[in-house]
């Protein structure tokens, strides 16, 4: 893998991790194209998202320290986070049964252009129906287990190569009536297990990355991890504007243009 591919991918995960329009469904498509890429299995995808992983963590360290120590805390704000926390868990469990049931089913996807881009359309409806079914008004307070297990289901099914994990987790809050920051937010702490559990799965591939290529797989991850915060914020005052139908129409054009080019 060259420097620039590195770069280039690095800045496509950054920037399409948190936007949502499928950063896997973007890598696939990006590496498809590139001449000569190759990595062992998914590992520097699964490198990426774990750069962009560490955005989140910077980008919410508060309330990952507050959720951290809500166990041993007493008062009213413990008990939300302690609940959020309860929460949290209770979504990751479909995440980690669909992951792991499917995940070579899923991976020899990210080879099939036309399925990617059917899943952009996918996540493109899924996102013009957020906007259009959308009822604001539950916080985080209000936040219940069927919430919490709809969303592990829709990041579940995100593995899938075009289906953006944050534009269907928020989209299915949103439709729950769950307030945009809120949803945001949520999908986001959601994505520390699933992102970190995919990564120690791919940890056996390491070990056959050539020396010469370890530069690179460090520029495509700080690229990823700058980009990525930068990501966040703009993502956060787009849900806040309520401008997430046109991101829909940004997927509906990505999709059909590379599924008629894939045909």
């Amino acid at each position: 893998m060259s420097m620039l591919h590195a770069l280039l991918l690095g800045l496509i995960q950054g920037l399409t991790e948190f936007l949502p329009v499928s950063s896997s469904g973007h890598l696939a498509i990006a590496q498809h194209y590139l001449p000569g890429f190759r990595q062992p299995g998914v590992l520097f995808d699964v490198l990426l998202h774990l750069a962009t992983l560490l955005a989140v963590v910077l980008y919410f360290r508060a309330d990952i320290a507050k959720l951290a120590l809500a166990p041993f805390r007493t008062g009213t704000e413990a008990i939300l986070y302690r609940r959020l926390l309860g929460l949290l868990i209770l979504g990751s469990v479909p995440t980690a049964i669909i992951g792991l049931t499917f995940k070579d089913f899923f991976t020899a996807m990210f080879e099939r252009v036309a399925v990617v881009a059917a899943m952009l359309l996918v996540t493109g409806v899924l996102l013009f129906l957020s906007e259009r079914l959308r009822r604001d008004g539950r916080t985080a307070e209000q936040l219940t287990r069927s919430d919490a297990l709809l969303v592990g289901i829709a990041q579940g099914c995100a593995v899938m190569p075009g289906i953006s994990r944050s534009g269907a987790t928020i989209a299915t809050l949103l439709i729950k009536g769950v307030e945009g920051e809120t949803a945001a937010r949520f999908s986001f702490l959601l994505a520390l297990p699933a992102v970190s559990g995919a990564a120690l799965l791919s940890l056996k591939d390491v070990s056959r990355v050539a020396p010469a290529e370890i530069p690179a797989y460090l520029l495509g991850m700080a690229a990823a991890f700058g980009i990525g915060l930068l990501s966040i914020h703009l993502l956060l005052g787009v849900i806040r504007r309520r401008r997430l139908a046109g991101f829909a129409v940004y997927c509906w054009l990505v999709g059909g243009f590379f599924l008629l080019t894939a045909l």
